[in-house]
This record gives C-alpha cells, sequence and structure tokens, in this order.
C-alpha cells in the first residue's frame, strides 16, 4: 500500500454519528483501491461562494466516518499530511439520507473547513429519525467522498431492543494489517467501541511488518497528522469507518507510552513545556481525524473525552478518560495502595458514579482504556502488578467496585493489554472470596503484538491463572470482541484471525461468554 505524501495535505472529512446521535471522523485525499465501499450516488448541491480556492485532487482519501450516538447527528472531517491546501477556508458540502442512493435526503448544508483546524468540519445534524440508518456524503468543488453509512440510537424511552457493539483497541501499524475490521465490517454492528491507541508513536522500525511514516516519534502537529494519515489508508479499517459508527476514546500511545496528565514516560527527557506542546499538537490531531462531537474541540493541552451515551433504556455506556486526571503512576505496591492516587480525578469520579446511580437502563457499561480487574504476574505468595492499570491505583479502584455492588448490571469494556483477558470484578481482589460485583472485558488488539506464539504465551500465563481465580478466559490471538445485548443477558464472542502479517485473513470464534440479567460476573458459554 502506498504511503502518505508528506509533500502536501489532503482535506479529510467525515460524517459523525451512532446509533441515534454522530460525532464526528474524517475523509481525506485519493483513496487507496478498495479502502471503501463505493456506494457513491448524484453529487449534491453546495451554494457557490466566491473565490474558493482549489483544493488539490483527492480530496477524500482517507475516507470517511461516523461517531457518537446520542440521537443526534454530527459529521466531520479533517486533514492529514503535510502541505497542499490553500491557507484559506474551504467549504464544504455535505447530505444525510435515510436511503443509500440519496433519494430522501434528510439533511444537508455547507460547512466551512478552517486552517487552523487542518480544514478538519464537525457538523452536528439534528431531528434525524432515531433507531435507523442513514448515509452521508460530502463535496469539495467538483470531488465527491465515498458514501459512509451510520445508525441512530434508539430514543430515550425506548424499552427492549437489541444492541449489537464491536469493542477494539490497539491497533499497531507497524506489527500488521489491520485485518480484524474486514470480518467486523460483515457483523452490522450498532457501533464499535474503541478505547485506545488507535496510532502509536513510535519512531519507524526496518524490521515491521509495514514501516511507520516519517524518521522519529511525532512531536508537532504536522508529525501527528501524518501518522494518523498512514493509519486511515488501511484499507480494512477505513472500510470499517464508513460501515457503522464508532465511539471512540485515546489511551497512551496517541501521545506518548504511559504519560500520566501533563507527565511524560521519561520526563528527564521531555520537560515540562515540551510535553505540554505535545499534548497540544497530539490532541488537536485526534479531533481533527477522529470521529468525535464537535464540542470536543480541544483547548490547548485539555480535551473532554469523557462521556454518556444511551441506548433507550437498554444500556448506559460511560466512556472514562484514564489518561488526562491521573496521578502519576506508582512504582511499588506501597504506592499503588495511598489512597492520595487517582486515575479519574475527583470530578470525573462523582460524573461516573452519579451517572450509574441515575442510570435508567438495564445494562450499564463502563468504557475503561485500561484493565480494571487485577492482574497478579507473580506465581505463588505475594503479587506483582502492572502500575500503569488500575492495579496501580488500588484505593481508587476498590472504592469503585464497593460501588458498583448496588448498581444494575455493570459491565466494563477495555482495552491495552494486547490480549483477551475476561473476568469477574471482586469487591476486593484482596479477597479472592469477596462479593462478585461484575464483569470485565479486556479485548485483545486489533494488530499489536502480531501473531504471537500460542505455545510460548501460554507457557508464560498459565502458572498465573492460580493466582488470578477471577480470569474466565485468557488468549493471546488478534481481533476483537462481539457483543449481542438484550434485557435478559450480554452474548459475547471473540473473534479472532489467524494473521495479521499479511493484507487478509481468516476469522472465527475463540470462545463465546455470558453475562446475565441480575447474576454479576461472566461464564462461559
Amino acid at each position: 500500500m502506498s504511503q502518505p505524501t508528506t509533500g502536501r495535505r489532503r482535506f479529510l472529512a467525515a460524517g459523525a454519528t451512532a446509533l441515534g446521535s454522530a460525532a464526528v471522523g474524517q475523509l481525506a485525499g485519493a483513496a487507496p483501491a478498495g479502502a471503501v465501499p463505493p456506494r457513491t450516488a448524484a453529487v449534491p448541491r453546495v451554494a457557490a461562494r466566491p473565490a474558493e480556492p482549489t483544493v488539490p485532487d483527492g480530496a477524500f482519501s482517507l475516507g470517511v466516518a461516523s461517531g457518537d450516538p446520542p440521537p443526534a447527528w454530527r459529521l466531520g472531517g479533517a486533514p492529514t499530511s503535510g502541505g497542499g491546501m490553500p491557507d484559506q477556508a474551504v467549504s464544504v458540502g455535505w447530505q444525510i439520507a435515510e436511503d443509500s442512493r440519496f433519494r430522501r435526503i434528510v439533511g444537508q448544508g455547507t460547512a466551512r473547513a478552517e486552517p487552523s483546524l487542518g480544514h478538519s468540519v464537525h457538523v452536528d445534524v439534528r431531528g434525524l429519525r432515531p433507531h435507523r440508518d442513514h448515509w452521508y456524503r460530502f463535496r469539495v468543488g467538483n470531488q465527491l467522498s465515498p458514501v459512509g453509512r451510520t445508525r441512530t440510537a434508539p430514543p430515550a424511552h425506548a424499552e427492549g431492543g437489541r444492541l449489537r457493539l464491536a469493542l477494539a483497541s490497539c491497533q499497531n501499524w507497524q506489527h500488521g494489517w489491520f485485518t480484524p475490521y474486514a470480518d467486523m465490517a460483515a457483523q452490522d454492528v450498532d457501533g464499535v467501541l474503541f478505547v485506545g491507541d488507535y496510532i502509536y508513536e513510535s519512531g519507524p522500525s526496518a524490521t515491521a511488518v509495514r514501516r511507520h511514516e516519517g524518521t522519529g516519534e511525532p512531536y508537532s502537529l504536522v508529525q501527528y497528522r501524518n501518522r494518523y494519515a498512514q493509519y486511515r489508508t488501511d484499507p480494512d479499517l477505513a472500510r470499517m469507518h464508513a460501515e457503522a459508527p464508532w465511539i471512540v476514546t485515546f489511551d497512551d500511545h496517541e501521545v506518548d507510552n504511559d504519560f500520566a496528565g501533563e507527565i511524560p514516560q521519561d520526563p528527564d527527557r521531555q520537560p515540562h513545556d515540551a510535553f505540554v506542546a505535545r499534548l497540544t499538537a497530539a490532541y488537536q490531531a485526534f479531533y481533527e481525524h477522529m470521529p468525535v462531537r464537535a464540542t470536543a474541540v480541544p483547548s490547548g493541552p485539555h480535551i473532554r473525552a469523557h462521556r454518556r451515551l444511551d441506548f433507550g433504556r437498554l444500556a448506559r455506556l460511560q466512556v472514562l478518560d484514564t489518561r488526562q486526571y491521573r496521578s502519576d503512576q506508582a512504582t511499588s505496591q506501597e504506592g499503588a495502595r495511598s489512597p492520595l492516587l487517582t486515575m479519574l480525578g475527583a470530578e470525573q469520579k462523582r460524573w461516573l458514579l452519579d451517572g450509574l446511580r441515575r442510570s435508567p437502563a438495564r445494562w450499564n457499561l463502563v468504557g475503561s482504556q485500561i484493565m480494571m480487574a487485577e492482574t497478579d504476574l507473580l506465581v505463588g505468595e505475594g503479587k506483582q502488578w502492572f502500575y500503569d492499570a488500575w492495579d496501580g491505583y488500588q484505593v481508587e479502584r476498590n472504592e469503585l467496585l464497593a460501588e458498583f455492588a448496588a448498581f444494575r448490571n455493570p459491565v466494563v469494556l477495555s482495552g491495552d493489554r494486547h490480549l483477551t483477558m475476561v473476568s469477574d470484578l471482586r469487591r476486593d481482589f484482596a479477597e479472592p472470596n469477596s462479593q462478585v460485583v461484575g464483569a470485565e472485558f479486556v479485548g485483545t488488539s486489533i494488530s499489536s503484538n502480531g501473531d504471537q506464539d500460542q505455545a510460548a504465551f501460554q507457557a508464560e500465563w498459565d502458572p498465573r491463572r492460580p493466582d488470578n481465580p477471577h480470569w474466565k478466559l485468557l488468549d493471546a490471538h488478534r481481533g476483537y470482541h462481539l457483543f449481542d445485548i438484550d434485557r435478559d443477558g450480554v452474548d459475547a464472542r471473540v473473534r479472532i484471525v489467524d494473521t495479521v502479517r499479511q493484507p487478509t485473513a481468516t476469522a472465527s470464534t475463540l470462545a463465546g461468554l455470558r453475562v446475565e440479567n441480575g447474576r454479576p460476573g461472566v461464564e462461559l458459554a
């Protein structure tokens, strides 16, 4: 696959919506063959404006995307790759329809793509009918985007029904192709919950399956734009963005590995002012390229990422931000047990608990970038934890788990670990027989860690199982999790692929699991 040229900036535009309300995404210049299904139809009309700048060919090569699902709608776009766009605003026409041939248009208009945001646009479209598919497209001059499909959420009062969600995370370009998305695109999902590590900030490697662009890690806005542009040229990722709305958040690699608030992984090498500038660039590039809400535009080194989405009265999804407000990671078990450490910050913690207490939903889903259940790495007596995960914030994690006992059907959906790790959530992991208060699905990675040696993985991890009796499933294949949620239960399938080292792969179901309504915990189906 050809990589984006760094010599010219491409215009991106994308659609945002999801099961009810929409979020944002982007498109970009000349798409690789097969990147997005060719659902184009008649060209939408854009009101003529005097002295419109000339836009280079290939304005929509990075495809389209839609996002978040309250009952509203948003479309969006962004640029990525260096230069070439005029240093002036550009008019972008958009249309949304209830049919793929755009015979029943329910919204249209013109947005201005400003150079200050990389010629990205985020358009909120209100008044769409709930719980149905919609199709959207964009136009710049005589260039027409691919067509994207999105799905609005059920109305707030809706009872029952069914929700199909895919859980994805951790897609390292250098570790392999994003082949799990080809299977996901065939599943007719209502939405994709992506819980972090959409890009990786590592420099290029000569031994990689696919080499990162550039000459090192990204630090500037242009460098982050180039990295996003490269990732968006993966054909399966581009197609999946066009197939369904995404609910996206970031973890650490969208900025810097294991950063905490305004503290980088290596503060001796990244002074505070320099890291704040890096955060500012990274968050702006995230906003420009992701299907997030128009109101999520960052303010310098800060961006609002935590938010709440309702799917009728069936499910409430609360997406956390486990990076911006956290204390610096502990370096010892004593430090991890400090009551002074916070993962969420006081305001976000109150917001989460308030949303759970007031929830009208049968299922209370929590999107967490990092694993909440314990991972004890030490075989035998004692404990050994990953301090970057919730294990490094013991007091706040245990406070949340104690609260979970009072809430209806809490289910945590996580990523980061590059493994499938499905667990019961216990009130206190120091007491293996303490109350089960919920379930957690840690989704495996899309490509990160590549095609692992399964025998070596089992030899390393099987001895740890007796020290982690809450684990119900542990696996190291690449893939994603697929959830079918109704009033009676959550049925989960772990979908895996046989390889990410090639651009095509064979998918299969590794395992099925179920969470029963009113019965905390998870079991193999």
